[in-house]
């Protein structure tokens, strides 16, 4: 059987929600912690936090957007732990609007983001996967992208889309690499995703389904699951919604 402990583990978006709470989740399994975002005074604290309990984390001021940063992320991960094991991508932005509304610069966000983050993610860790001939990614996709609403069009375009690379990077790596792909599509979640919504007219009714959010540590264990299976068992989907959650 397979086991967290002593296994390397970056995660984007660490520095909140889904990302914090799996970093907790999994550095209380004995994982080695890579944790990455924007906000280093978030990364230093929750750092802090993991290392008081005893665990093995380094941090790395990170935007996804740039592929750049991403391969310098995997090569600090690797130089200081001699290997990667797991990569979470979980940086994420949701700020839903009405197509009629015309916010292209949000659009163009999600797409940065959403989108290329986890393609930058997946380019910087592959080398390194391959040369051991294992290795888990693990990309954080939604509900949204199993189903369209109004003002989700953008946001849910950009998550069937980490669905389809992600089933693609299955097929290609599973069988010749060992290297096991998983989506993970949670519901309403209450992070800070809601609050960079701008579009009054979309913002009212995401509260109101907000108010039946599960909370984070939810989407961890979740994360944690797939992660520990036994490395011939490839857990490839998993929605994760509140119970009363309709969509």
């Amino acid at each position: 059987m397979s086991s967290i402990k002593d296994k390397v583990v970056i995660i984007t978006g660490a520095s909140s929600g889904i990302g914090e709470e799996t970093a907790k989740e999994l550095a209380d399994k004995g994982a080695n912690i890579v944790l990455a975002a924007r906000r280093e005074e978030r990364l230093r604290d929750l750092q802090e936090t993991l290392k008081s309990n005893g665990s093995k984390v380094i941090y790395q001021v990170t935007d996804v957007a740039s592929y750049e940063e991403m391969e310098a992320l995997a090569e600090k991960a690797h130089s200081e732990f001699g290997k990667i094991d797991v990569i979470v991508n979980n940086a994420g932005l949701m700020p839903l609007s009405l197509l009629n509304k015309r916010k292209v610069d949000e659009w163009n966000q999600m797409i940065d983001v959403n989108i290329k983050g986890v393609l930058h993610g997946i380019a910087a860790v592959l080398p390194y996967m391959r040369e051991r001939k294992e290795g888990h990614i693990i990309n954080v996709s939604s509900v949204a992208g199993h189903s369209v609403s109004p003002g989700t069009a953008v946001y849910s375009g950009t998550k069937y889309a980490v669905r389809a690379i992600t089933e693609g990077l299955r097929k290609e790596e599973s069988v010749n690499s060992n290297i096991r792909a998983t989506i993970i599509s949670p519901g309403a979640v209450s992070t800070e995703l809601t609050d960079t919504i701008t579009d009054e007219d979309v913002k009212a009714g995401v509260e109101k389904n907000y108010q039946q959010a599960i909370k984070p540590d939810s989407i961890a264990r979740t994360i944690r699951f797939a992660i520990e299976e036994p490395s011939e068992v490839g857990i490839n989907e998993i929605l994760v919604r509140p119970t009363a959650q309709e969509k």
